[in-house]
């Protein structure tokens, strides 16, 4: 994760150095600062003022004084935002399940594929079989293609590896993802994704399992920021769900959930009751568990990759989500079977055109709400005191990354007030 305030983190080669740098001045840019004060927050003829890691000043360049020390770079009239969050992956896996894919779009569903032995276990197989290394090669070609397209942090879990070792590998990759060049990494440790083969359907031992080994583990070797549960009829009950969230505090970690994706099955209430993070998918949210989630200020997060994918007609609530004033994130949900999206502009279109966002809704909910399902205050915004984590655009509004799809309007990324990508370079 990023150092301490006004203190520059760049790479050199794959290794993070840090120095205390002059400010930056970037001129000839249209700025959408997503501050949630009005609309997208634009700013016409910007200026955006960076010290270190650190913004210090954005306003109208005639508003802005330049310090002497300045580094002043004109952008080429490119419009900046806040650099993009993916607050839900699953990018790091072993092998692919477009075999699968095909089977359903001749009319095999989720849930058959499932039964039959596919699915996550047949990702789980090929994970486990996969070394570190293969799955730190593939991963990052995956994480690649989400920071050419504006990510500047990711949010990235296991649970393809269901076993100590397996789960751990995966966590590893995700901390040394976060300490190459790109984006910053969170890990969620995500044992709890279906009950591992070795347990044979015993869902209670297993949670125990994790409970007593695999969690430990994973917070002494300190490889996860926070633990999810996949609380569904086919993988863990809400009193399941509970006993790992009830560890997870005494650990130390804050939680999330997988939920109300395929059922309501009172998976997002025990999340609520637990002040958790975030509560993800929710197309069979109720009205009860979303006035659980605004009163524990729990975040939505949508994923409209997987209604794409599996062609679904259940929609999360956005309407009632609204209107009582639920934060809405929206994320990739990258993963081999049910999400294959590794774009979050793509992820923007989708949301608005499936789930009916407000083009602003999507680009703050890849942005400032995006920041608050992962509780990270410090980024999501252009505005003073926050990272200088941006990302750069060929466009004029803000709404052509939600109006455009598969255009790579996004021309260069920043994290933490270093250039890590630009394509005119």
């Amino acid at each position: 994760m990023s150092s301490s305030p006004g203190v520059a983190s760049w790479q050199v080669g794959y290794i993070k150095v840090s120095s205390q740098p002059n400010a930056t001045v970037l001129v000839d840019l249209t700025a959408a600062t997503m501050d949630g004060v009005s609309g997208f927050g634009l700013i016409p003829d910007a200026a955006l003022v960076l010290r270190g890691e650190t913004i210090v000043a954005i306003g109208s360049r005639s508003d802005i004084a330049v310090p002497e020390d300045a580094d002043v770079r004109s952008m080429g009239g490119r419009l900046v935002t806040p650099g993009l969050i993916d607050c839900h992956t699953h990018l790091v896996f072993g092998g692919n399940r477009s075999s699968e894919f095909e089977a359903r779009l001749s009319g095999v569903t989720y849930e058959e594929i499932a039964a039959s032995g596919g699915g996550i276990r047949s990702t789980v197989r090929a994970t486990r079989a996969a070394s570190e290394e293969e799955l730190l090669a593939s991963a990052q070609r995956r994480l690649d293609r989400l920071h050419h397209t504006g990510a500047t942090t990711v949010e990235i879990k296991s649970g393809y590896g269901l076993d100590l070792d397996s789960e751990l590998k995966m966590l590893r990759v995700g901390r040394r993802l976060g300490d190459r060049l790109g984006p910053d990494v969170t890990t969620t440790l995500l044992a709890a994704h279906v009950v591992a083969d070795e347990f044979d359907g015993d869902g209670d031992a297993y949670v125990q399992h994790i409970i007593d080994t695999i969690l430990p583990a994973a917070v002494d070797q300190n490889l996860a920021d926070a633990v999810d549960v996949f609380c569904e009829h086919l993988a863990f009950t809400p009193h399941q769900t509970d006993r790992i969230f009830t560890a997870a505090h005494h650990r130390g970690l804050p939680v999330k959930v997988h939920g109300a994706q395929l059922s309501a099955n009172g998976g997002v209430e025990v999340a609520a009751s637990h002040g958790a993070m975030s509560a993800d998918h929710l197309e069979h949210v109720t009205a009860e568990e979303i006035q659980a989630m605004e009163r524990s200020g729990t975040v939505a997060v949508l994923i409209p990759g997987a209604t794409h994918t599996l062609q679904v007609s259940a929609r999360p609530p956005v309407g009632a989500l609204r209107r009582f004033g639920v934060p809405m994130a929206i994320a990739s949900d990258l993963n081999p079977g049910t999400s294959p999206v590794a774009d979050l502009a793509l992820v923007c279109n989708l949301a608005a055109l499936l789930l009916g966002l407000t083009p602003e809704e999507a680009v703050a909910g890849v942005t400032r709400e995006a920041a608050r399902a992962l509780r990270l205050e410090d980024r999501g915004r252009l505005v003073p005191g926050l990272r200088a984590d941006l990302a750069f655009w060929d466009a004029e509004h803000p709404a052509e990354l939600v109006y455009w799809a598969g255009m790579d309007l996004c021309s260069a990324v920043w994290v933490a007030g270093v250039p890590s990508f630009d394509r005119a370079h």
